[in-house]
């Protein structure tokens, strides 16, 4: 279908009237100088250029959707929906089509994503030197256009060459990267936006060994993405919901993932012995599908939020679909007191992150942060694998806790406690995920080497893992992120929701038996420890003009540096952003847009804009001497120190974006 001259010179006339963005009409110019595209496209272009939406459509076109490291997430559904996408969908359901634009997450772009991981995989396979047709595992949650792209995504592998599976139905994120590794395909994909707005989507990729993509594979795809152009998609585009052309996946790989989720228990005879009653809510999401029968297995009475075990793509009952968020558990809190239930969890839409709620002595129920919910896991873990034998005098330093940067330094301290390394890695699982992989392939060649045996790594059973990991490499005994993610098992390469709350609820199990509740836990940590406290500023720019307000903000703490913070110096400053950093395991660091400061006082601060977000982060870290004489003194100090500080550092910022 064609434009009409008339909307073609209402965008020339835009633009030089300082309407447009010359980026928004040099973008918009592809699409009208194409005669191929479908109607609904046309349509809503047309629309939008002869109701002058000129901000609509700068948000829409002034650039084109990145492809990152781990992939790509954006709008599906613009501020203003134009009729031709919406069509007969009634508001408040799914529109149609999703929202045109180069910025956004839409049909287009998701097939370029596909075609561009599709070339880079079948080119590793000619390199491997295989002829194996590419595999893909495609998984989505229940967000607006979910089902659609996973199918498309599906589809468009297919006619490419490749081989593609899905699920019968929305699944988490975790299981999307199991069954990678289960199915032994070379790629995954998820579609998803996690915890975001209802409006946006994304799309995740994986590689074979079910982690995200990271350099070099994720820069090989990001390239390719960027050559692909409009006109070698709608092909593709047209032909698809002509037939499906893809391979559905059977309940047993249900049941695999199921069964892999029992090593996220150590110590099954706790929660024998110590039942649990919990409340469980998914957010609408993915959550309940496999985290409550995995916690149903080890005898823990869950009761369910029914308002929100309802898909819903418009997360109806809450203003953030996001556990990070007090009001996201505010349901199940409420579930809690009237089942008399002493936990709550609750995971994100697709359940890569939980969140947690404990009652405290007083009857009310304290959200804790995912860094006290790391620390809680670190020390009960590393406490049952001492127990147990496998953390022990001889194998100490061949454990490992990872987390990243941006993570509580507590961990760091727990790891070191207990004689083994705590390895820092950039923000983002995926970064984790390399390290795990990096040390199963050390323990599998070392093992080949030295004792002539071969290994197929996912095919045994746990404790043969630790042992055969702490003997020839290092076992990974938690990997944590201060946003609600944890990863405590090895055959999933992502944080993992539904691991996680089983391992949650082994260790409220523990407590249970004896006889402490999460507060005076955490309080015995903080005695040991010092207490530390975490607190990060979000701050957000919305929008074509935002872009690039956090990128002029990102750059003005290089140009003109923090030097102190009231009287407090700045003692050290790591800008990841320059080569040359080395982790505790003594590998390079990627280079990222990452600024880390060290003040005089122990405190920290770091600054990153957001990956996937339009919001630039200020992360800080306080924290007091062990043994205090007084904990409750130590925390207010603290605490009164980490709001002055927070305060200063958003003020600071809010100028430098007016300068």
């Amino acid at each position: 279908m064609k434009f009409k001259e008339e909307t073609k010179s209402l965008v020339d006339v835009a633009e030089k009237e300082g309407h447009l963005f010359e980026s928004t009409a040099k973008n918009l110019a592809v699409f009208l100088g194409t005669n191929q595209l479908p109607e609904w496209i046309v349509l809503s272009i047309d629309e939008l250029v002869n109701k002058e939406m000129w901000e609509e459509l700068n948000d829409r076109f002034y650039t084109n959707l990145t492809f990152g490291t781990g992939g790509m997430r954006g709008r599906t559904i613009g501020k203003v929906i134009a009729s031709a996408e919406l069509g007969k969908s009634k508001k408040g359901e799914t529109p149609s089509y999703a929202a045109v634009g180069t910025n956004n997450l839409n049909e287009i772009n998701v097939l370029r994503a596909t075609k561009a991981l599709f070339q880079y995989v079948k080119q590793w396979l000619a390199k491997m030197g295989t002829l194996e047709q590419p595999r893909l595992v495609v998984a989505c949650d229940v967000r607006h256009f979910s089902r659609r792209f996973s199918e498309l995504v599906a589809f468009a592998w297919s006619e490419l060459g490749g081989f593609a599976m899905t699920f019968d139905g929305p699944r988490s994120t975790p299981q999307l990267s199991f069954t990678v590794r289960s199915r032994y395909a070379h790629a995954g994909v998820v579609i998803t936006a996690s915890h975001n707005p209802y409006h946006d989507n994304g799309f995740k990729a994986y590689f074979d060994d079910g982690a995200q993509l990271v350099t070099p594979h994720a820069d090989s795809v990001a390239e390719r993405y960027e050559k692909i152009t409009l006109l070698e998609l709608l092909p593709i585009l047209k032909n698809f919901e002509s037939h499906e052309n893809w391979t559905v996946l059977p309940t047993a790989d249900d049941l695999l993932y199921r069964a892999a989720l029992e090593d996220a228990v150590l110590d099954p005879e706790i929660l024998r012995n110590n039942p649990l009653k919990l409340v469980f809510t998914p957010i609408h999401g993915t959550g309940a599908i496999a985290a409550v029968p995995a916690l149903w297995d080890h005898g823990v009475e869950v009761a369910l939020v029914e308002e929100q075990n309802l898909h819903d793509p418009n997360f109806s009952t809450v203003r953030s679909p996001n556990p990070e968020n007090a009001d996201a558990l505010k349901l199940g809190i409420s579930v809690a007191r009237k089942t008399k239930s002493d936990l709550v969890m609750g995971s994100d839409p697709d359940c890569d992150r939980i969140g947690v709620a404990a009652k405290q002595e007083n009857g009310n129920f304290n959200c804790l942060s995912g860094n006290q919910v790391a620390c809680m896991m670190a020390e009960y873990r590393l406490n049952a694998l001492r127990k147990k034998g496998l953390l022990n005098e001889d194998s100490e330093s061949r454990f490992v806790i990872l987390k990243t940067f941006v993570t509580t330094p507590m961990l760091t301290k727990i790891a070191l406690s207990n004689g083994i390394k705590c390895v820092n890695t950039p923000t983002g699982f995926k970064w984790m995920a390399k390290k795990i992989l990096q040390y199963e392939e050390e323990a599998v060649l070392e093992m080949k080497e030295k004792e002539g045996i071969g290994l197929d790594y996912d095919d045994t059973d746990l404790f043969t893992r630790i042992d055969i990991l702490s003997k020839y490499s290092k076992y990974v005994a938690l990997a944590a992120e201060e946003s609600y993610g944890y990863l405590p098992i090895d055959l999933v390469r992502d944080k993992d929701g539904n691991a996680s709350a089983l391992s949650i609820a082994e260790l409220f199990a523990f407590l249970k038996s004896i006889k402490l509740n999460a507060q005076s836990f955490l309080d015995s940590l903080y005695t040991k420890y010092g207490y530390h406290e975490e607190k990060t500023e979000n701050i957000y720019f919305e929008g074509a003009k935002g872009s690039e307000t956090i990128k002029r903000l990102a750059e003005s703490y290089r140009d003109n540096p923090i030097e102190a913070i009231f009287n407090i110096k700045i003692s050290k400053t790591q800008d990841f952003l320059v080569p040359g950093y080395l982790d505790e395991d003594e590998n390079l660091l990627p280079q990222e847009n990452f600024l880390f400061m060290h003040l005089d006082n122990g405190y920290k601060v770091a600054i990153r804009p957001s990956g996937t977000e339009p919001k630039i982060k200020i992360y800080l870290f306080g924290c007091g001497q062990p043994n205090p004489d007084n904990l409750e003194k130590s925390k207010e100090d603290v605490s009164e120190n980490m709001k002055k500080i927070a305060s200063w550092l958003v003020t600071n910022a809010e100028e430098r974006t007016r300068n």
